[in-house]
């Protein structure tokens, strides 16, 4: 088999392959594309449920092959040659694996568990990340030296916080499901002891439940594992005209590289010479009318935009009159843009306003249009994009981080 022209059929035949295997258990058989497609990116790493055979099995098979194989039609390919390994956790599509491969980084280890975005992760990197971390061995992640995670946030974020409170839901800590999952985080860290990791998150995660959440947090990190660290709120709107502020936490272990916190750079600003993506030149002139609201869900939000000026709030959609002003900036777009666009909405003269487009949507998250895949639904795609990061400030942290990395190997 010619591994260069045949990739995606040789990571079918493999799954088909281990299938076959007897001893195959359920959660083996549910990660069989993870495995697979880890094992295609990095053979000689450590794999979650890769046994022995299934590894001497997936060996077999490459006996006649001698070229690598093909990633020329992924959008972001595995790098052929890196500084340092980093694992791409909570991973959602990968905003965090574009900035630390392009800081010379190679990702050993990826995890989410959303199929969707499972999707559309696997279509521009070309890796099916495994699923729910809670259920993998930390021995068997890869060695790596940067742990990264964009660790679920509805548990301490103002909407999800009012949300459950509303459904007499818990929150926080907790959350028996997401609030839990920073204490996998810990644990991974904890056994694995990379020498260092980058976890964003919302801003409210600092006030949440009066700072008593945010104390168990840096109490871990720093006196139990005792990692030199640094936060900082970052706007996105410095780099892309969206406004999203995110903790940015930061941490080295000083036992592997020689560090304290004033060494800690986490960029709050692009650097002279970023060239700005301007919010009228994203926004299209003409677009389909299908992003245009219907009359039910715009009288709705008219309706409830006036009933919280009764009241004295200032909840209520987000407008951008047309012509789009050069400067103008937008509201932070949620997971939940799908249902009616409110964070967001263009005026249509003459109509009634519109939702973005999924490729507007994208670029206020800095996701190249040009590049970056979704091989998913609209409602996915706005729901994967509201979930993601800002990429270019993620990006800057990264360099930051890779060049502390550097210079504890010079």
């Amino acid at each position: 088999m010619d591994r260069t022209e045949d990739r995606k059929e040789f990571q079918q035949i493999a799954i088909d392959r281990l299938k076959q295997m007897p001893s195959l258990t359920a959660a083996q058989r549910e990660e069989l594309p993870a495995m697979v497609t880890h094992w295609m990116q990095s053979p000689d790493a450590q794999i979650p449920f890769l046994s022995k055979g299934m590894r001497q099995r997936l060996s077999g098979l490459l006996r006649d092959a001698t070229q690598p194989f093909d990633y020329r039609n992924v959008p972001y390919p595995p790098p052929k040659t890196w500084d340092f390994k980093f694992v791409d956790l909570f991973a959602g599509i990968g905003g965090f694996r574009q900035s630390f491969q392009n800081a010379g980084g190679k990702c050993v280890f990826t995890s989410e568990w959303d199929e969707y975005a499972k999707r559309t992760y696997e279509a521009n990197y070309g890796e099916v990340p495994f699923g729910d971390i809670g259920r993998i061995d930390k021995n068997e992640i890869p060695d790596h030296d940067v742990l990264c995670a964009g660790f679920p946030c509805q548990p301490f974020s103002l909407a999800g916080v009012s949300k459950k409170n509303s459904l007499g839901r818990k929150h926080g800590f907790e959350d028996e499901t997401q609030g839990t999952l920073f204490f996998e985080l810990k644990e991974i860290l904890r056994i694995k002891k990379p020498r260092a990791f980058f976890l964003e998150n919302v801003k409210n995660l600092i006030a949440h439940d009066k700072g008593k959440t945010f104390e168990v947090i840096r109490y871990w990190l720093e006196d139990v594992l005792n990692y030199e660290i640094k936060w900082q709120i970052v706007d996105g709107a410095k780099w892309v005209p969206q406004h999203r502020e995110r903790i940015f936490i930061v941490g080295y272990d000083p036992y592997q590289i020689s560090v304290t916190k004033d060494d800690i750079v986490i960029p709050e600003g692009p650097p002279k010479g970023y060239r700005y993506p301007q919010l009228n030149k994203i926004i299209g002139k003409k677009v389909d009318d299908k992003f245009t609201l219907g009359t039910g869900t715009w009288d709705t939000l008219e309706r409830h935009r006036a009933n919280h000026a009764a009241r004295g709030n200032g909840f209520g959609y987000g407008l951008h009159s047309v012509p789009i002003q050069k400067d103008a900036v937008t509201r932070t777009i949620s997971a939940r843009y799908h249902k009616d666009g409110a964070e967001i909405l263009i005026e249509q003269t003459g109509n009634r306003p519109r939702r973005l487009t999924v490729t507007e949507a994208m670029q206020l998250q800095g996701y190249d249009p040009e590049k970056f895949l979704f091989p998913v639904s609209n409602t996915q795609a706005y729901r994967q994009i509201g979930n993601s990061v800002v990429v270019p400030a993620i990006a800057a942290c990264a360099k930051e981080m890779a060049k502390m990395l550097r210079r504890a190997h010079s």
